[in-house]
């Protein structure tokens, strides 16, 4: 099985084909492709390592949905200041289903 290391939004992940991973938001509707150009490395039975991407490597998925990640709670806070500050925070993200890997 082979597995790929690739860069999105910022992140890298691990995947391997039918996985499905949480990556900062994209364009498009569910059901859409999408193509991952920045593969870091390719590991398997021949393991490939990018300086800093491989060469004419993508990684193909395809859009699951769209949606908001659990809430954060941001708390500030200052002693003796009678400084108090919450606040909270939902990341929006994209869950891409992971379909060929190649290399």
């Amino acid at each position: 099985m082979t597995t790929a290391v690739i860069r999105s939004g910022g992140q890298q992940h691990r995947v391997t084909e039918g996985d499905v991973i949480r990556v900062a938001t994209l364009e498009g509707n569910p059901g859409d492709p999408v193509s991952f150009n920045e593969v870091l490395a390719i590991l398997g039975d021949a393991p490939k390592v990018g300086t800093p991407t491989v060469a004419k490597a993508s990684v193909a998925g395809q859009i699951v949905n769209h949606g908001l990640d659990e809430k954060l709670v941001v708390f500030k806070f200052r002693r003796r200041k009678r400084y108090r500050r919450k606040n909270g925070h939902r990341q929006t993200f994209t869950a891409v289903k992971i379909t060929a890997i190649n290399a």
